[in-house]
C-alpha cells in the first residue's frame, strides 16, 4: 500500500515481579531501536507472585513514563498468540550472564519455531545490573534490606508498603 507507514512494534514479555532498575535498563537500549514496545506482564503459573498484575502493570506504567513509545499490557497465554494479535516484528529479553543466554537461547528457537516471521533481540544489561533479578530483589526486600538502588522508586515504595502490611 502506497503512503503505508511501517511501525517496528517490539514485545518485552516477562512476569516483572517486581520490574528492576536492569529491566528498565533494557527498555531504555531497546526504546532507540523500535518505534513503540510492549511490555507484556505475563501471568506466570510457575511463579508466586509478590505484586498482582495490576499493580506489576501500574507500577512499570509509572517506572516507564519517561518513555514515550513504551506501553504496558497484561496478558496470558501463547506468547506467538500475542505476537501476531499486536502485529510485532520482535521479541526483547534481556541478557545478564551465561546462564541468561543458555535458557533464552532455547526459549528463542521455541518462538522461531512457533512464529518464524518474528525475531528475538537480546540486550545485554550494563554491569551495574547484571547481579539485579526479581527474585534476588524480593528476597532482599523481604529480609529487611535496602532495595533502593536496584529498583525503580515507585517499586521501592511499593515493596516497602507490601513489607509493612504483610509483616
Amino acid at each position: 500500500m502506497e503512503g503505508a507507514i511501517t511501525v517496528r512494534l517490539a514485545v518485552y514479555p516477562g512476569s516483572f515481579d517486581p520490574v528492576t532498575n536492569g529491566h528498565i535498563d533494557i527498555l531504555e537500549k531497546s526504546s532507540k531501536i523500535f518505534d513503540e514496545i510492549i511490555v507484556a506482564v505475563i501471568h506466570n503459573v510457575t511463579k508466586k507472585a509478590l505484586f498482582s498484575l495490576d499493580e506489576r502493570v501500574k507500577l512499570i506504567e509509572e517506572s516507564t513514563r519517561h518513555l514515550s513509545n513504551v506501553r504496558v499490557d497484561a496478558f496470558s497465554g501463547l506468547l506467538a498468540n500475542y505476537l501476531e494479535d499486536k502485529q510485532a516484528c520482535a521479541i526483547i529479553r534481556g541478557l545478564r550472564t551465561v546462564t541468561d543466554f543458555e535458557y533464552e537461547m532455547h526459549m528463542a528457537m521455541m518462538n522461531k519455531k512457533l512464529i518464524p516471521n518474528i525475531d528475538t533481540m537480546f540486550f545485554m544489561s550494563d554491569s551495574q545490573y547484571t547481579f539485579i533479578s526479581s527474585s534476588a530483589v524480593k528476597e532482599a526486600a523481604l529480609l529487611g534490606g535496602d532495595v533502593g538502588s536496584l529498583v525503580p522508586p515507585v517499586v521501592k515504595t511499593g515493596l516497602e508498603e507490601k513489607m509493612m502490611n504483610d509483616g
